[in-house]
């Protein structure tokens, strides 16, 4: 069975791949090297010894997507490819919207080309929500004006997918709103790897306890939540690669052409910035140098899902601790530098 990985060498579609390939799925890795490193092909294969048909295609490119299409039949499609960053996008917010949303009507018009329905994940981020009412947050919550570009982009792929549903196309689709995921696989071979300086905190925070980074800001400490700082929920990567492989196995078994849910995916447990920071320190022994400075613009001050729908429908729930993400983390990190 053959699937296509839009995203694939990216930090959610890296490591959705090793388990995509580990469970013995015939993946296409397409990436345009935009926010990732071709070195992640080779880790994948170190990690799993098989090595995936990959393609270079900027996927705002429709005469490339064309004959992708062209050249592979596809069984399902995870649907990563896109930038992410909540903060360049509020600087950049046609960059986002000509990539994020662009791509996805390519894919979706050959989609339309075919004469099967496809199995699509597609990957969204709980960024839809804009800052949530109360909390947790869960899928019936009212979709508000996105606090980020970012955020409104992904908002309009997801539209795009439920035109496509409601036309009555067969197609089966499952989007995921992601919340925050952190940590790498537990070989420490792939991880979340920014090219430049790291928009995600995480990151930011690894790089500060290894020396590349002075000092990490945080920005805020005088939001309405218990210590002032913004509240998310962080799931480990190797969850949220998981829910991919649970995903496509329902829409395998399905016999309805039209199946169409979406799902949040997280913890279900709100984590401060500085909470975070402190359990880094703590599971790693390590002091971090850290200073409070402006609000950001784009950031919601809270938001953490209700994960009951994902749970009750497909059995699904996350395994590992923050420790554990942060842990991981951590281990990455050090072997990124280990040569330095």
């Amino acid at each position: 069975m053959q699937i296509l990985v839009t995203g694939g060498l990216g930090y959610i579609g890296s490591h959705t791949s090793v388990l995509l390939l580990e469970k013995g799925y015939d993946i296409v890795v397409v990436d345009d090297l935009s926010n990732s490193n071709i070195e992640v092909l080779d880790n994948i294969f170190k990690i799993t010894s098989k090595k995936p048909a990959f393609e270079k295609i900027d996927l705002k490119d429709k005469k490339a997507v064309s004959k992708l299409f062209q050249d592979y039949t596809f069984d399902g499609i995870i649907h990563f490819a896109a930038h992410k960053s909540v903060n360049e996008s509020v600087n950049y917010p046609e960059k986002y919207f000509s990539n994020n949303v662009g791509s996805i009507e390519n894919i979706i018009d050959e989609i339309k080309l075919l004469e099967n329905p496809i199995n699509f994940i597609f990957s969204s981020s709980c960024t839809v929500y804009g800052q949530a009412d109360s909390m947790p947050i869960d899928e019936s919550f009212p979709l508000k004006e996105a606090e980020s570009p970012y955020g409104q982009s992904k908002r309009q792929c997801e539209e795009v997918l439920k035109s496509l549903h409601d036309s009555g196309h067969s197609f089966k689709n499952i989007t995921l709103r992601y919340f925050n995921p952190i940590g790498a696989h537990p070989s420490a071979l792939i991880g979340e790897l920014p090219l430049g300086i790291p928009e995600n905190l995480v990151p930011y925070i690894t790089q500060t306890a290894i020396g590349k980074r002075e000092c990490l800001t945080v920005f805020g400490d005088d939001y309405e939540t218990a210590d002032g700082t913004c509240v998310r929920d962080y799931i480990h990567i190797m969850d949220l690669a998981e829910v991919h492989i649970t995903c496509l196995e329902k829409l395998i078994s399905s016999n309805d052409d039209s199946f169409f849910k979406v799902y949040n995916v997280g913890t279900g447990k709100g984590t401060s910035v500085l909470e975070l920071i402190h359990i880094f320190e703590n599971v790693n022994d390590i002091k971090l140098n850290y200073k409070i400075g402006e609000r950001r613009k784009g950031d919601v001050v809270t938001a953490y899902a209700d994960t009951s729908k994902i749970k009750e429908e497909l059995n699904w729930s996350t395994k590992n601790s923050l420790k554990n993400a942060l842990k991981s983390a951590w281990n990455w990190e050090l072997n990124l530098n280990k040569d330095e």
